[in-house]
């Protein structure tokens, strides 16, 4: 046990009333450390430091902010296995999987080292005069991010925001801030002037309420449900400012004829289950072809059968326990719900029996058949490992079924043909295509949703766009 102190100006501080929160481990609900808990009182702190901090940082030379977010890269690899520990302990997921979270992070900083230096400006030339457009830094950023993957995600908000030039707070999850608080002193400890960098531990309606209204925030990126999503542009817009929302998905896999079945059924595993299916662009619902959908089906539940549920600390797990119990109990609802309505459970649909499951929030992989869109399973962000399955007979009706969404985050298709593989990603309403392969993320390439998804960027060049604002310079000659 410890105490998880937050930051704001270079000090670790402690929570002005007093307050702390035990976090407990999902995998046998044993306490894993004391968290100090903070107000609004304490965010207005951090907003205020970052603030002061602001003016040095914005003119802060790119190359200068890039060296180092190189060397706040490098922190977090000193860090790395300390790090992956915590977000076991606090989260759930496997050891491995933390620590690939925690590498991803650093490869994030990396990058918008370097991106932060191609933030060039434009000349334009006219008759009489002469244009410069050029970007600069919106200002203090708050950002807010989720449970399931607490410090990748936060990387991916502190990434460009300090190549920018933005200073931040940022609000970790409250039931799993050990790791991203973890990460955020790992980069200050690269050289970061005292208030560039500020982390308040507490709950959304305080603390995140006092970053999304206090006029000091100019920049809100925000990861989670869409929601607090909607709350939040509302509350923002009262002081125009900048949002990038990255909401709830329910992303459809298309499933053709001609796909290659073991490659899709693999993804699918993968894609479905991994993180307990707690990731916000995980398969959600699963379209197959008539004509191979029973092959498919069986070899899916024959893969998804082997999967191996265990203690995250464990190595040899291929799935931890989910993270809360309400997260399992709308996963039991959600499959009550498919049952009532005639979907046919082959797999899971329960805890896996026996004493090293008793303490945990454990629940087996579950596949469905036969179901159809009045199953909340098919139209509510379910967040657990369920896999349904419906079969569609053709491609307009997969496209269809598969639009027929509030959502459009991601979606993912398995054909063998290029001329289906385009047809359909041009005609999906989402933000991010899958083609044979179960992940629409790429580093260099720009992340986020349609419709109810959210808006705004993540990622790439799209990314550091986001905290920056244009200005024209016009020059008489």
């Amino acid at each position: 046990m410890f105490c998880l102190k937050m930051l704001v100006n270079g000090e670790h501080v402690g929570s002005l009333s007093g307050k702390s929160d035990l976090i407990y481990n999902p995998a046998n609900q044993e306490p894993v450390a004391q968290v100090c808990v903070g107000s609004r009182q304490e965010a207005r702190m951090a907003l205020e430091a970052a603030k002061n901090a602001f003016p040095d940082w914005a003119v802060t030379s790119a190359r200068d902010r890039g060296e180092m977010l190189h060397q706040a890269a490098l922190e977090v690899l000193k860090k790395a296995n300390e790090i992956s520990r915590l977000l076991t302990l606090e989260q759930g997921k496997p050891l491995k999987n933390a620590r690939m979270e925690v590498m991803a992070s650093a490869q994030v900083l990396e990058y918008y080292a370097e991106e932060g230096m191609r933030n060039v400006g434009q000349w334009i030339a006219s008759s009489s005069a002469r244009s410069l457009v050029i970007r600069q830094p919106v200002g203090v950023a708050a950002l807010i991010t989720p449970w399931n993957y607490p410090v990748d995600l936060l990387a991916w908000k502190v990434g460009p925001a300090l190549a920018a030039g933005c200073t931040f707070v940022a609000k970790p999850p409250s039931l799993a801030p050990l790791a991203a608080t973890e990460f955020v002193r790992a980069v200050t400890e690269a050289g970061l002037p005292a208030g560039v960098a500020n982390v308040v531990h507490g709950p959304g309606k305080e603390v995140g309420a006092e970053l999304v209204e206090n006029p000091i925030s100019r920049k809100i990126a925000f990861t989670g449900e869409t929601e607090t999503g909607r709350w939040i542009m509302e509350h923002a817009a009262r002081s125009i400012k900048r949002v990038s929302l990255e909401l709830g998905g329910q992303s459809p896999l298309i499933v053709c004829e001609d796909a290659d079945l073991e490659r899709a059924v693999a993804t699918c595993v993968q894609r479905a289950f991994s993180n307990m299916g707690q990731i916000c662009i995980s398969i959600n619902r699963i379209y197959a072809a008539e004509k191979i959908a029973e092959e498919f089906t069986s070899r899916l539940v024959e893969r998804t059968q082997k999967l191996k549920l265990g203690d995250g600390m464990d190595p040899e797990v291929d799935l931890g326990p989910m993270f809360s119990e309400a997260q399992r109990q709308k996963t039991r609802d959600h499959i009550a719900d498919a049952l009532a309505k005639g979907a046919e459970l082959l797999c899971g649909g329960r805890e896996p029996p026996g004493e090293a499951y008793a303490r945990g929030y454990f629940f087996l992989p579950s596949v469905l058949d036969g179901a159809n869109h009045t199953m909340r399973v098919m139209r509510e962000e379910t967040f657990g490992p369920v896999a349904p399955i419906m079969r569609f007979k053709t491609l307009k009706e997969g496209i269809d079924l598969a639009n027929d969404s509030e959502y459009g985050l991601a979606a993912y298709v398995f054909t063998e043909s290029l001329r289906t593989a385009l047809h359909l990603a041009e005609r999906l309403e989402v933000g991010g295509i899958g083609i044979n392969t179960g992940t629409v993320m790429e580093l260099q390439a720009p992340f986020g949703g349609w419709k109810q998804s959210g808006l705004g960027r993540e990622l790439g060049p799209y990314g550091l766009e986001e905290y920056l604002e244009l200005k024209h310079i016009r020059i008489g000659v």
